[in-house]
């Protein structure tokens, strides 16, 4: 499958309608995903990205029925990680002489995945690549979200492939912004930069500023998962600006596991303390055992407070509520605010160590939580009631 873009670019990725997990097992994709790799021709022909590994076979046999593959004047990519330079093992076993344009993190990467000295070229921000009636200018974006990452301008067409930025992992035949479901794609878009961009905010701004001070026209943000931006392109970069500078709504999300629900008991009376005291703020109450921990990102990203609780547990805290405390960990969120909550049986540590984790975390705590022994009567559940009215003061 190919999609001609205009008269220069062509679409020639692979939409993954399958896939249900990426990065090993830390991301979920509902609605599947794309590795999108565009062809550029000019007098020159560029490849820009290939595609994942298991599909390397199916993009090469795909690329030749488009073109002669070896014609290709230049590849570029844009960045090493392997759902987009994994054809390339392939791809250079057929035109091995072929320049690869990429940051000088890009080589070191790709040589670690590869273990192949290929004809490397070295780019840097603002340097050019001409290409006939058409110019290529690349920009680093490092951390955005590995080191290596850039972007790749293309003049006359006003398009910015821009790899991982502004990407969603959204499978569709449509293709474009204005072809699918909005609120669709604004949730996966959402749910992308919750759980991959979030830790490189300060980035994102420094870098979109940068971009944008250069009165480069943009028609096209062309990324390397998910649908293409041609409707109005700038509104994802807007939204990200909105995201990265400590986004929150007029939520709260309280996360919880329960052994014997004790615990879930608790999440629910402090739940009502909230809403008897406000009944504006919306309230997610997740059970982190039950639920997908990259949607829990998600509600978390977007609350402006987020409550943790579990059961203690050999002295520690129950094993979904560790790995939601270890990810909002890495995910440093700015700006929100935290507390744990949780029943115990003889010794009790689990709030202590949960409210200590989201202080590492970069949350501002509330207070030192709340802890209930064994099954709570009423008067425990009127306490954790009192417990979550506190909570609303804190908004």
């Amino acid at each position: 499958m190919s999609l001609k873009i205009n008269d220069t670019v062509t679409w020639v990725g692979k939409i993954d309608w399958e896939l249900k997990k990426f990065h090993g097992d830390e991301y979920s994709t509902h609605k599947g995903s794309s590795y999108n790799s565009y062809l550029i021709r000019d007098e020159k022909t560029v490849l820009i990205d290939t595609v994942w590994e298991p599909f390397s076979r199916e993009f090469i046999a795909n690329l030749k029925k488009e073109i002669d593959i070896q014609k290709i004047d230049y590849i570029v990519i844009n960045h090493s990680e392997v759902d987009h330079s994994g054809a390339l093992v392939d791809l250079m076993e057929e035109i091995p002489n072929t320049p690869i344009y990429c940051t000088k993190s890009g080589v070191r990467i790709l040589k670690g995945h590869y273990h192949k000295d290929w004809n490397f070229v070295e780019v840097k921000t603002g340097d050019t690549l001409d290409i006939g009636k058409h110019k290529l200018t690349f920009i680093e974006a490092s951390m955005l979200h590995w080191p290596d990452t850039m972007f790749t301008y293309l003049s006359e067409e006003n398009m910015l492939f821009s790899n991982d930025g502004f990407g969603q992992h959204y499978a569709s035949e449509f293709m474009y912004n204005d072809k699918v479901d909005q609120a669709e794609l604004y949730q996966e878009a959402l749910k992308y930069y919750a759980n991959i961009l979030t830790p490189f905010s300060k980035q994102v701004v420094k870098k979109i500023e940068e971009i944008l001070s250069f009165n480069l026209p943009i028609d096209m943000i062309c990324p390397s998962h998910g649908i293409i931006w041609r409707d109005n392109p700038i509104q994802i970069v807007n939204k990200y600006l909105e995201w990265a500078n400590e986004y929150k709504e007029n939520q709260i999300t309280i996360v919880y596991d329960s052994m014997w629900n004790a615990t879930r008991r608790m999440a629910e009376s402090i739940a009502e303390g909230i809403t008897s005291t406000n009944k504006e703020v919306e309230i997610k109450l997740i059970n982190s055992a039950k639920s997908d921990k990259n949607d829990i990102v998600v509600e978390s990203f977007k609350s402006k407070i987020v409550l943790i609780g579990s059961s203690t547990i050999n002295n520690g805290v129950l094993s979904s509520t560790a790995s939601i405390l270890e990810m909002l960990k890495g995910f440093r969120f700015r700006g929100k605010k935290a507390a744990a909550f949780g029943s115990y049986g003889w010794s009790g540590e689990a709030t202590k160590i949960m409210t200590e984790e989201l202080e590492k975390g970069g949350f501002e705590i509330i207070n030192s939580g709340i802890k209930e022994l064994w099954n709570p009567d009423e008067d425990a559940l009127n306490r954790c009631r009192e417990f979550g009215k506190t909570i609303v003061e804190a908004l």
